[in-house]
C-alpha cells in the first residue's frame, strides 16, 4: 500500500532535479531555471483548493489512475521536448498538480483503509517509496537520457512511473458511499468545513504549517558545495544517491519511536533533535567529509519528520472517511509550505553570515517553533481526550 506512492516520488524526482539538468544542457540561465522549478513545484502547496473533488464522484482508485497517467504523460512529452522552457513549464505546471492529486487520492484511498495500529507503518512506507523513487529517477533519467532518443527515453520514463500503480490490483478499492458534491454542493462544503474545524485537524495543521521540521536546509545545501571545498562528485554523489540512501535510513527509524511514544511529540523532537544538528555544524571545519555529514544529516532528520507527518496525517483521517483524500492533500499541503519559506529565509541568512547564517537562522526558527507547538500541545492534550478518534462527518439529518 504504501508503495503506491512511488509514482508521486518518481515525478517529484524528475522536477527537482531532472528538469533543471535538461535546462541547463539546453542553455537556459540559472536564475531562469530557478523560476521554472519553483513554478512547477508550486502545485505542492495550492493543490489543495482543487482536492475535494476527490471525495466526490468517482473512486479514489479512479483518479489515481487518472491523475497518475496524466502526469507521466507529462514526463513523456517533457524529455521529448526538453529545449523549450516556455512548452516545459507549461506541460509540467499541470503535470505536478496532476503528480499531487494523485498523492491526494491514494493517500486518501491507504490511509482510510488502516486503523490506527498500522498508521506509523503506512506513513513510514509512503515516505520510504517516495524518496526510493526520487533516486530511483535520478539514476534512470540520467542512463536513459544519454542512451535513448529523446521520445524513446521519455515513453519509458512515462511507463515507469505507471508501473507501480499495478498495485491498484491487489489492493480493495470500495466504491464511494455516496457522491455528496453531485447531491448538494453546499451541504458537501459545510460538511468538509465543520471537518477542518475540528481540534485534531487543526493542531496537525499548525504543526505542519509552522516551520517545526521542515529542514529546507537540504535545498539549501546542494549549492554550497563550494564553502566546504567539495568536488561536483562529492556533491553529486552525497546530494543524490546519498541523500536517498540516508532519507530511506531516516524514514525507517520512525518504527522503534512510534511503537513507545505518541506521534506529535515524536515530530516536535525531531525538529528540535535535528535544529541541535544543524547548530553542531558551526563547529565543523569547512571540509569535503563536513558537507556529507551536513547534507546527509539533514535529509535524515527531514525523512524522518516526512514519515512522522505522514502518520500524524493517517492517523487523523481515520478509517471509512469519507473526506480522506481532501484532508490527506490539505495536510500535505500544509506540511510543504514551510519548506518553501523556510527556503527563502535560509537563503536570506547565507546572504547575511554564509553557511553559519543558514544554520543559525534554519535551526533558531525551527527551535521557537517547536517550543510554541509544544506549548500547544501541552494546552491541547489537556483538554482533549487520551485517544484521537477518527473524524466523522455530520449526520445525515443535520442542517
Amino acid at each position: 500500500m504504501g508503495l503506491t506512492n512511488a509514482p508521486f516520488g518518481l515525478t517529484g524526482g524528475f522536477c527537482a532535479v531532472i528538469i533543471p539538468q535538461l535546462l541547463a544542457a539546453h542553455g537556459i540561465p540559472a536564475g531562469h531555471i530557478a523560476t521554472i522549478a519553483a513554478a512547477i513545484l508550486s502545485p505542492g502547496f495550492w493543490i489543495f483548493t482543487v482536492s475535494p473533488m476527490l471525495d466526490a464522484w468517482f473512486s479514489r482508485r479512479t483518479y489515481a489512475l487518472v491523475f497518475g497517467s496524466l502526469s507521466a504523460i507529462a514526463v513523456a512529452f517533457t524529455v521529448a521536448h526538453p529545449g523549450n522552457p516556455g512548452l516545459v513549464e507549461a506541460v509540467m505546471i499541470p503535470g505536478f498538480a496532476a503528480a499531487m492529486l494523485y498523492q491526494g487520492a491514494v493517500g486518501g484511498w491507504m490511509g482510510s483503509l488502516v486503523n490506527k495500529q498500522e498508521d506509523s507503518r503506512l506513513g513510514v512506507w509512503f515516505a520510504v517509496s517516495n524518496i526510493g523513487a526520487g533516486g530511483l529517477m535520478m539514476v534512470l533519467a540520467g542512463q536513459l537520457i544519454s542512451r535513448f532518443p529523446p521520445t524513446l527515453a521519455g515513453a519509458m520514463m512515462g511507463a515507469a512511473i505507471l508501473v507501480p500503480m499495478l498495485f491498484f490490483l491487489a489492493i480493495p478499492s470500495p466504491p464511494p458511499k455516496r457522491c455528496p458534491a453531485r447531491e448538494s454542493f453546499g451541504r458537501f462544503n459545510r460538511e468538509l468545513a465543520s471537518l477542518l474545524k475540528q481540534r485534531q485537524v487543526l493542531m496537525a495543521l499548525a504543526l505542519f504549517l509552522l516551520p517545526a521540521a521542515s529542514f529546507a536546509l537540504t535545498n539549501v545545501l546542494g549549492g554550497t558545495g563550494s564553502d566546504f571545498s567539495a568536488s561536483e562528485r562529492t556533491v553529486s554523489l552525497f546530494a543524490g544517491l546519498g541523500s536517498s540512501a540516508a532519507g530511506i535510513v531516516g524514514s525507517f527509524l520512525l518504527f522503534p519511536l512510534a511503537r513507545r511514544f505518541p506521534l506529535r511529540p515524536v515530530y516536535l523532537a525531531i525538529g528540535i533533535v535535528g535544529a541541535i544538528f544543524t547548530l553542531s555544524l558551526l563547529a565543523l571545519p569547512r571540509q569535503p567529509w563536513t558537507f556529507a555529514v551536513a547534507i546527509t544529516g539533514e535529509n535524515l532528520f527531514q525523512a524522518l519528520a516526512f514519515a512522522t507527518s505522514n502518520a500524524i496525517a493517517f492517523e487523523v483521517i481515520g478509517p471509512d472517511n469519507p473526506f480522506a483524500a481532501t484532508l490527506f492533500t490539505v495536510l500535505l499541503a500544509a506540511s510543504n509550505l514551510p519548506i518553501t519559506y523556510m527556503q527563502f529565509l535560509d537563503g536570506r541568512g547565507y546572504d547575511w553570515h554564509g553557511l553559519a547564517g543558514s544554520f543559525l537562522t534554519d535551526a533558531g526558527i525551527s527551535i521557537a517553533a517547536c517550543l510554541l507547538l509544544a506549548y500547544m500541545l501541552t494546552r491541547w492534550r489537556a483538554t482533549s481526550p487520551a485517544v484521537v478518534q477518527p473524524l466523522t462527518p455530520i449526520p445525515e439529518n443535520a442542517d
